[in-house]
């Protein structure tokens, strides 16, 4: 098996196995928390517990946003609610089912597009005024690449608001309970590891994922050409890990 053409595929398999099992980020938001965005009175969140700034996505009826990896009927349903054109990616059909559902059942209108991330994304350049990307690549191995075509898709003066892992998950395994000790060396790379770990991952169906460095997440969207604005730090919902030290951040950036 050739892990580096495949282990996306994989990835999306998991995810389906995943949302089969109710993760909480494959829950599709409630017909009221519908209604509530509708209201003008709504909350997305790109990293597990703190909600994005309000102030970070502006005024987003008419603008063309797109959810990046952001299936789960999640994050669409209140864009659209917000009165964003939205285009959402997604490499789990299972993912993309949920977004179907709240689709028909709150009767709003989205471009549900089945895409690998990790390949160029099938949009024409400078087309979007936002980008919403909940954590995420952590799915894939190359940051870097991704950065740059969102660069290219999005408009001069778009934003994209980008939520991220900043290693500390695959550093220490909290599950060996305390004293926490490391666990692996970063950046975390399976594919790069022990064979039989990888095959361990697979077998039971934990998904293929990878720490990045600061100077892939921050530094590669700089390098792609974007400004960072803005950022903050969140937590694990529960563990030990969120006791001792932020695991994820958000940032903000622009297209100049």
């Amino acid at each position: 098996m050739n892990h580096k053409e495949d282990y996306t595929d994989i990835n999306s398999r998991t995810w389906d196995q995943w949302a089969n099992r109710s993760s909480p980020y494959t829950i599709p938001v409630s017909h009221e928390t519908y209604l509530q965005a509708l209201a003008g009175q709504w909350e997305i969140y790109l990293t597990p517990c703190l909600p994005v700034p309000k102030t970070w996505f502006g005024n987003l009826r008419g603008k063309e946003v797109l959810a990046l990896a952001s299936g789960g009927g999640q994050q669409v349903p209140i864009l659209a609610a917000a009165g964003a054109k939205v285009t959402l990616v997604d490499y789990s059909d299972a993912q993309l089912e949920a977004d179907l559902m709240v689709m028909s059942r709150e009767n709003y209108q989205a471009n549900i597009i089945k895409a690998d991330m990790s390949k160029p994304l099938p949009f024409e350049s400078n087309f979007f005024d936002m980008i919403v990307h909940p954590v995420a690549n952590v799915y894939i191995e190359d940051v870097r690449s991704l950065w740059h075509e969102c660069y290219r898709v999005l408009k001069k003066e778009g934003s994209m608001l980008a939520g991220l892992d900043n290693g500390i998950n695959f550093l220490i395994d909290e599950e060996k309970g305390l004293p926490l000790t490391v666990s692996n060396k970063l950046p975390y790379n399976p594919l790069q590891g022990d064979p039989e770990e990888l095959r361990r991952m697979i077998e039971q169906g934990e998904g293929i994922q990878f720490s990045h460095t600061l100077d892939d997440q921050i530094g590669g969207q700089l390098k792609a050409g974007f400004v960072l604005l803005d950022l903050y730090e969140d937590r694990n919902f529960d563990g030990l890990l969120r006791e001792y030290a932020p695991q994820y951040f958000c940032t903000l950036a622009k297209k100049p």
